[in-house]
């Protein structure tokens, strides 16, 4: 009999990531989403395409053994984790409130009907979501339920990238999506109460918290740099690997990932070396020069009040270099570059998030956009930051 993994969120990188990592490995995967029409084209095909983009070829990847239940139908899905081997989460943050009655439920009746415990595999861009998931379930479980016993919130670091998917292509297949070939889960050797699954890609870290900020402090960070300097040397450029043919953006995107990998290093001592992050910085660069993935310079810089804010991708090493005195003067001109973003999609349009964080950029000053708009405490930015060598 096939093992089963429950995944919340059957979107880009659960479909592509999550999903046909455990697929090819033997699991059934059961999709829960709120998308009741990808959830009904799932149970009608019961597969689905990953289409590999790179400067090869295209590659495509069947993902079968698959199904789905919406995502409002409670007692299925609590049935759904009562049998499970595993779960998995890639909703988004936004998402994450909407899923925890059903976590609840179903860690609550295997506990009752002597089931192991669950695992949960939280594959989601948020620093410490093991903590805000552990905390929502302890609200609506109670304070007497043993919560720590029965589940394993497992961390991970998501590296994969998955672009916009073109509308014509949505409108012929709404269950295709595009994928670049990297395909490794760094995740938390330490927070499981099972076994490991052996599914192929699984990287088991033991500093989780140290390979988590590895994602923020270079992919994330090197991500931005390169979009919002891109988009301020050339505004009119659509594409990453468009800006990043750029030598200038190129070597100020290289050096910017270096300075946030030396203070990365001094956080974690031992956890990396400098040659690895060299490579990693390295690769990371290729990936996103990547045209196959027609990644857009829009998508990754936009959401500036989320990624310009203090636990993100620029502040995070931003103040961790201040307080280790560590040069931050690459970082400080990405913040500033951030600040200057005003990049909209193929529509020629913005989020109304962007459009308000924008205009109160361009009506205020420095002090008051940090303080009141980003809700950061700047006295040892404003005295210490651009004097750092």
């Amino acid at each position: 009999m096939d093992k089963k993994l429950v995944l919340f969120g059957a979107g880009k990188i659960g479909r592509s990531f999550i999903g046909q990592l455990f697929s090819q490995s033997g699991y059934e995967v059961i999709f829960i989403d709120i998308n009741e029409k990808l959830i009904s084209e799932l149970n009608t095909k019961r597969e689905y395409k990953v289409i590999i983009k790179s400067n090869s070829p295209d590659e495509i990847i069947i993902i079968k053994n698959v199904r789905g239940v919406p995502g409002n139908h409670h007692d299925e899905i609590v049935a759904e984790l009562l049998s499970c081997d595993l779960a998995a989460i890639s909703v988004g943050q936004r998402g994450l409130p909407g899923i925890i009655p059903h976590l609840a439920g179903g860690i609550e009746m295997r506990r009752g009907l002597g089931k192991h415990p669950l695992d949960i595999i939280i594959a989601e861009n948020m620093r410490n979501a093991d903590e805000y998931i552990l905390t929502g379930l302890k609200e609506t479980l109670g304070s007497d339920f043993p919560v720590e016993e029965w589940v394993g919130l497992i961390e991970t670091s998501i590296g994969k990238m998955v672009p916009i998917m073109p509308e014509e292509e949505m409108g012929k297949d709404p269950l295709l999506v595009f994928a670049e070939p990297y395909n490794t889960l760094i995740l938390d050797k330490k927070a499981f109460k099972n076994t490991i699954p052996d599914v192929r890609g699984l990287a088991p870290k033991e500093n989780m918290k140290a390979w988590v900020d590895r994602k923020v402090f270079i992919h994330n960070f090197g991500h931005v740099a390169a979009a919002y300097s891109g988009y301020v040397f050339n505004p009119h450029q659509r594409y990453i690997y468009e800006a990043l043919s750029n030598p200038a953006v190129r070597s100020f995107t290289f050096k910017a990932m270096q300075q946030s990998g030396a203070i990365l290093m001094k956080k974690y001592p031992g956890e990396f070396t400098w040659n690895d992050l060299n490579d990693h910085i390295h690769d990371l660069i290729s990936r996103f020069e990547n045209k196959a993935l027609s990644d857009t310079v829009y998508r990754v810089g936009c959401d500036l009040r989320r990624k310009l804010s203090l636990n993100d991708r620029v502040l995070t090493p931003l103040f961790d270099g201040l307080e280790f005195g560590l040069p931050v003067d690459l970082i400080m001109m990405v913040l500033g570059l951030g600040l200057c973003f005003r990049a909209s999609d193929e529509k020629g349009e913005r989020s109304s998030e962007d459009n308000e964080f924008i205009d109160y950029v361009k009506n205020n000053d420095f002090e008051s956009v940090m303080t009141d708009l980003l809700k950061t405490d700047i006295k040892d930015l404003l005295l210490h930051g651009f004097s750092k060598p």
